[in-house]
């Protein structure tokens, strides 16, 4: 660990000078690219410091066991049995930061929630979870677009795509893809009754274009006249897009907008980013021995949570984590849930290294 935390305290250096050369000021391509290794080394450079302090002023303890004086000797113990907790602490801290980084975590995100199960109750509570992370976006300070939105009759939600820009957004929101569940009285349900829906989310790290790139002759556009809840024409013009990417065979639409050629751009990013997921998913099913998580599969397929409303609780199934706080975390505070989620990943691939 010595040497790969030298190796650390030494690049980081390294790049602090490079900042300072004009050469590199005035190439911003170049300088940003530095400028985001530098500030990713940031925290374990400095614990890299405080670990080699504390194992120099433990070895210099240590010699002073061999003093003749007991009670400067009974002091050094105490002083060394505090050193070694101190150190093992920073070594547990620095073994999270050292594990291999997902690298989309840096990535914005195209989220994508629809109603599944439920009919007009599902449409309904798609429409909760699009309010929770637009809020939760809020909070963070993130930037998000409406890519494309289709409502249902009582003001409920089929479709919601959602572009999410800021930092980190990634690493923050891949815990929400997959399956949620719903347990309430419907407003239409006159018996009282608890009703279970659910609603799926698919959270997309958003592909560049050189992530992704998509020959002409491999696309099929359409348009269309953009239609709201119930059929109602909200133009007169075919600004609404449909993309077919004809190798995958993957749809995307988008109406939002009333400029046909923003419609197709937006559509364009949908696109690459959907593609971009096939391909990651493709390239991990070839590596047999690879980490597999709960808290990080991404399955749209799996349950992942639930939200009782007559209880007042959401339940994680991942990790088997209650909270009693459902209004807070529909009202965007995912907080709490992020951070168990965050902390189980880190526990599953320290178990792996």
């Amino acid at each position: 660990m010595k040497n790969k935390l030298q190796g650390i305290i030494d690049r980081y250096n390294q790049l602090t000078e490079m900042l300072t050369q004009q050469e590199v000021i005035t190439n911003k391509d170049q300088f940003k690219n530095i400028s985001k290794e530098h500030n990713s080394l940031i925290e374990i450079h400095q614990l890299a410091q405080e670990y080699f302090k504390k194992d120099k002023e433990l070895q210099e303890n240590k010699e002073l066991l061999k003093s003749d004086d007991e009670e400067l000797v009974d002091i050094v113990k105490e002083e060394i049995s505090i050193l070694k907790k101190d150190i093992n602490e920073l070594e547990n801290q620095i073994k999270i930061l050292l594990l291999p980084k997902d690298e989309n975590d840096d990535k914005n995100i195209i989220i994508e929630i629809r109603g599944g199960t439920g009919g007009e109750e599902a449409a309904l509570f798609a429409s909760d979870l699009y309010r929770m992370y637009i809020r939760f976006s809020e909070n963070n300070n993130w930037k998000s677009e409406i890519m494309n939105i289709n409502g249902s009759e009582t003001g409920g939600i089929k479709e919601a795509i959602i572009s999410i820009q800021g930092k980190g957004v990634y690493g923050e929101m891949k815990f929400e893809s997959g399956v949620h569940r719903v347990q309430r009285i419907p407003v239409t349900e006159s018996g009282g009754r608890v009703h279970t829906s659910a609603a799926t989310v698919a959270v997309l790290p958003e592909a560049e274009d050189v992530d992704v790139i998509i020959n002409d002759e491999d696309i099929k556009i359409d348009t269309y006249r953009a239609s709201g809840a119930g059929g109602q024409h909200v133009n007169k013009t075919e600004s609404a897009i449909r993309i077919t990417h004809l190798p995958s065979k993957i749809v995307v639409t988008c109406q939002d907008e009333k400029s046909q050629y923003k419609n197709k751009e937006k559509a364009m990013k949908v696109l690459r980013s959907r593609i971009f997921e096939v391909k990651q998913k493709e390239q991990q099913s070839k590596i047999a021995d690879q980490r597999k998580t709960m808290v990080s599969t991404g399955d749209r397929s799996a349950k992942i949570r639930t939200y009782n409303f007559p209880q007042g609780r959401v339940t994680d199934h991942r990790i088997n984590l209650t909270l009693y706080k459902l209004e807070e975390v529909l009202n965007g505070n995912l907080n709490e849930l992020h951070e168990s989620l965050k902390l189980e990943e880190r526990k599953q691939q320290l178990l792996s290294v």
